[in-house]
């Protein structure tokens, strides 16, 4: 369980707004403070110059880190301090940071590269899959483009999560480029027509637009 990482997902920090916050510099991070739970408890909250956030939490009657937090324990108080740090997180994502649509950097490279192409948004079609984003040839409402998160274990012998593309491409290109690092046999869509390229920065920016301008003529 990671508390911070699952409630700032999808989110990117705003650094003025940390400081108008009430976070203090200290070299190169962002450091808050407060106490909550009748002053039992203290959080601090560390944001690093790359918009990184962690933090921790002081059990005030013996100045010692309270851990059970970010473990599976469950139970009335242990609930009580993890729902009260949470509100703490929340609120510092609600007024200092702003949304973004995904998780890696190179996946939200690629969607600006695709609004500012084609003047496509994202579609998200799925409850069940909130990462999951369709993108249309707006002539014919075909699907050109799908960036998914899932976790490695999907396409390799690989764990944790990542984000891939699924783009549309002829046969044959498909079954060179499976040959190269960064290609994975589509997932979740026709083996034959798409292919998966990791969003993990593995391939160049310049590689995927090109292959994904190849899609979107395809389905033209």
């Amino acid at each position: 369980m990671n508390i911070e990482k699952d409630i700032f997902k999808r989110t990117i920090v705003n650094f003025k707004q940390i400081e108008l916050y009430g976070f203090k510099k200290e070299n190169n991070k962002y450091i808050f403070e407060k106490n909550f739970l009748k002053d039992d408890f203290k959080a601090i909250i560390t944001i690093d110059d790359k918009g990184i956030i962690s933090g921790k939490v002081i059990d005030l009657q013996i100045n010692e880190e309270y851990t059970n937090i970010n473990t599976e324990m469950t139970g009335e108080f242990i609930n009580k301090v993890r729902e009260s740090y949470k509100d703490i997180l929340i609120d510092i994502r609600n007024k200092c940071f702003e949304n973004k649509y995904f998780i890696f950097d190179q996946s939200n490279r690629i969607n600006k590269y695709i609004k500012d192409k084609y003047n496509n948004e994202p579609e998200f079609l799925w409850n069940k899959f909130p990462g999951y984003a369709v993108y249309r040839n707006e002539k014919n409402k075909k699907w050109y483009g799908i960036i998914m998160n899932l976790d490695m274990s999907k396409l390799n012998n690989g764990t944790g999560e990542t984000e891939i593309i699924n783009i549309k491409l002829d046969e044959n290109k498909i079954k060179k480029l499976l040959k190269q690092k960064g290609f994975y046999e589509a997932y979740h869509m026709s083996k034959k027509d798409w292919i998966s390229i990791i969003l993990n920065d593995t391939l160049k920016d310049d590689e995927i637009i090109s292959l994904l301008n190849e899609s979107y003529e395809l389905v033209n």
